[in-house]
């Protein structure tokens, strides 16, 4: 008898994936399975031995998912090897003002979106962004606990993060954002952002 990342206790008959089949069904790495059971995104528990049994349905849930999202995206023609900088905001008015003005910057990224932390770290897994730009105060996950998640992984440590946040900046300071994190305040400095993004699509 185990208990699992929901707080319920189970029995380690039931149906489930060891962490390297959920992997291999989700087409992502080992390291990726274990970000989304950590976060919250896939459902597990962990045997007696400490080995991760991830609930089928979670598990067959997020395939769905990813092959729906995939189906959507199949018939527009992906750029030549670009660079993907994921933007996160719950706002839907300002996910189309980034679109509009990051398309209109020319450099060589494809442009992803999500609306919050859960969504954010499925499109982490999936494209390997190499810059993130972020809100932080969102329902579900916020953005402090996705970036903390994201920093636990060394998978994920070469992607460049921008926090562009409304809060005041006394109270992103006492929340201990890692330092080489550059935060801009709304509305949005375009041209600061500009800068920091050109810059990090160089270094990738």
């Amino acid at each position: 008898m185990t208990i699992d990342n929901t707080g319920q206790t189970r029995n380690d008959s039931g149906d489930f994936y060891s962490t390297k089949e959920a992997a291999k069904l989700l087409g992502v790495a080992h390291r990726t399975v274990q970000l989304w059971v950590e976060s919250g995104v896939l459902q597990a528990w962990k045997t007696a031995g400490g080995h991760r049994r991830i609930i089928k349905d979670s598990v067959e849930r997020l395939v769905q998912e990813r092959e729906l999202a995939m189906a959507a995206k199949s018939g527009t023609p992906a750029p030549a090897a670009p660079s993907r900088v994921l933007v996160v905001d719950d706002e839907p008015a300002m996910l189309r003002l980034y679109e509009l003005e990051l398309a209109g910057w020319d450099l060589p990224m494809d442009i992803v979106k999500a609306h919050d932390g859960f969504e954010a770290l499925l499109e982490i897994g999936r494209v390997r962004p190499a810059v993130l730009i972020t809100d932080l105060h969102m329902p579900g996950m916020d953005g402090f606990r996705m970036i903390e998640t994201l920093r636990a992984n060394a998978e994920f440590a070469n992607i460049r993060v921008i926090v562009v946040s409304g809060i005041e900046s006394s109270t992103i300071t006492s929340m201990s954002l890692p330092s080489d994190i550059l935060v801009l305040p709304k509305p949005v400095p375009f041209e600061r952002l500009r800068a920091a993004v050109e810059e990090a699509l160089q270094e990738n």
